[in-house]
């Protein structure tokens, strides 16, 4: 099961949670506030990696399992 962003209508509040595929909010609440249908977001993506062969920018090394993101 993916997990997907949404956000609530009533508060504003972003929340993620574990769902069937294609689940769209219709029979979620906000855990925050309470608020029914939520509205699934589009979530950025961050790889912690690096394409490259001179390490992180925070760290020294070459080898970015090293680093442990």
């Amino acid at each position: 099961m993916p997990i997907y962003e949404f956000r609530c209508g009533g508060c504003g509040g972003r929340f993620e949670k574990l769902c069937p595929i294609g689940e769209n909010g219709e029979n979620l609440k906000c855990p925050a506030c309470g608020v029914a249908s939520p509205r699934r977001v589009m979530s950025s993506f961050s790889g912690g990696g690096n394409s490259g062969d001179s390490g992180c920018s925070t760290c020294g090394s070459s080898n970015c399992s090293s680093c442990r993101i």
